[in-house]
């Protein structure tokens, strides 16, 4: 037996079998992506409480991977295999009658307070399991449950890691263009369990998650005259201050370990904006960049040696990398346009970036060195990309041009696959903007 500590409580499971295949077929066709069939039943119970369960974790599951762009799951209605029968063996002829290439099936149970979940994906045509697993937890908890194994179909279909067992870290805004109340939200991937972190009675900007997802660092106006950043503990809803500068410290980021912040700092007596990193534990900060020009916006590299940021030093933003010390700098971004926000992909292999050319906004990628960038959204105004931790889907916001003067209006989240494709507005209870993605949960 196995467990996994997942935030507040255990979830145990068990591996029947698993069987690793990388099937999904991701067919781009005039500018759309043909997702997979795939066949996501209830789970199984003799229970009529638990039978209730069974289909909201079903329903969970098949919400994900629908708004991935990925999977297309198929209509119950067209099931011919009843659940119970299924939840013994599958009939896979009549899976291939409704063209489904994958299979969910599972049952629960309770035990001692506790709900077992047991699913098991099958690969329709090959006739054969992929994997199987079974959970036991808190009723309560049976959202985490369904994300989780969501991650596992995910995984175990396309050969890369999930990203729904995550939350979603972003700026509530309300009110006036000129006078809007900010304040910290979080909310899990799917935007269920929604909640404010912060009163509204001050301004706070730029949340980023910290690796262990329990903590935030973000930038706040407590002090209007002086801002700083802070550091919120999400359990106890503690905040702290993060070192004591006589000028503006902004734009914080966690080092891939936790045990550092890399952020901007504005010296009042010389003016300009300049890269440091904190060490959390003893509270020395380090100087990274030291020139005349603007300096701003650090992202580590995932192995934490590199960070890339952006600056004014050759007359126009760029996106410039350097060793973690300041050593090696060199500019990236090659095209016209401004360059700002960049942010490292988990994988490592690319950095997001917001950039703006011609009167309008954009969300692009590139490579480290610079290479194959191009853009994936674009809008009056869009700003600040964040990377599903599975390197495939980001996160930013939008602000859509009003009809009445040609202004901005409300800000709104959207997500993209790393393609470009599949672009979906987070429905969020206010306005929001500087979203940051959390690593996974388990």
């Amino acid at each position: 037996m196995k467990k996994v500590f997942l935030q507040t409580f255990f979830i145990t499971f068990f591996i029947f079998f698993t069987f690793k295949v990388f099937s999904l077929e991701v067919t781009l066709t005039q500018g759309s992506v043909k997702p997979t069939p795939i066949a996501v039943s209830e789970l199984y119970s003799k229970n009529s409480e638990l039978i209730k369960i069974g289909k909201n974790i079903s329903t969970v599951i098949s919400d994900n991977l629908e708004r991935s762009g990925l999977f297309l799951p198929i209509d119950k209605r067209s099931f011919i295999q009843d659940n119970q029968s299924l939840s013994n063996k599958p009939r896979f002829e009549d899976w291939k009658l409704i063209k489904a290439q994958h299979l969910v099936s599972g049952k629960i149970s309770s035990n001692n307070g506790k709900i077992s979940v047991e699913f098991r994906l099958y690969d329709v045509f090959q006739q054969k399991q992929i994997v199987g697993k079974k959970y036991e937890t808190n009723e309560k908890n049976w959202r985490r449950v369904a994300h989780i194994i969501s991650d596992s179909i995910f995984k175990n279909i396309t050969g890369e890691g999930g990203y729904f067992d995550t939350r979603i870290v972003y700026v509530a805004e309300t009110g006036p263009k000129e006078n809007k109340q900010k304040r910290l939200a979080i909310m899990d991937q799917d935007q269920s369990n929604h909640r404010f972190l912060t009163d509204g009675s001050y301004l706070v900007l730029t949340p980023r998650f910290s690796p262990n997802s329990q903590k935030i660092t973000y930038m706040s106006y407590v002090s209007r005259n002086n801002p700083r950043v802070y550091i919120f503990d999400i359990e106890t809803g503690k905040q702290e201050i993060v070192g004591e500068f006589p000028g503006m410290t902004f734009a914080p980021r966690f080092s891939p370990d936790g045990n550092q912040i890399v952020m901007s700092y504005t010296d009042p007596e010389i003016g300009n904006s300049e890269i440091y990193i904190l060490d959390l534990k003893t509270r020395i900060s380090k100087r990274v960049t030291n020139n005349s020009s603007i300096d701003v916006s650090a992202s580590f590299s995932p192995d934490g040696k590199k960070i890339v940021f952006n600056s004014d030093r050759s007359g126009r933003r760029h996106l410039y990398i350097s060793d973690n010390n300041g050593k090696n700098i060199k500019r990236i971004s090659r095209e016209t346009g401004s360059y700002y926000t960049p942010v490292w992909s988990p994988r490592g292999d690319m950095i997001a970036f917001t950039k703006q050319e011609g009167g309008q906004f954009y969300i692009g990628v590139m490579e480290i060195d610079g290479s194959n960038e191009r853009m994936i959204a674009k809008s009056f105004h869009v700003e600040g990309p964040t990377w599903a931790p599975n390197g495939r889907f980001l996160m930013y916001f939008k602000e859509e041009r009003t009809a009445e003067d040609g202004s901005g209006g409300e800000s709104s989240l959207y997500s993209i696959d790393l393609t470009g494709f599949n672009e979906r507005k987070v429905i969020t209870p206010l306005g929001g903007s500087d979203p940051a993605w959390s690593p996974l949960m388990h």
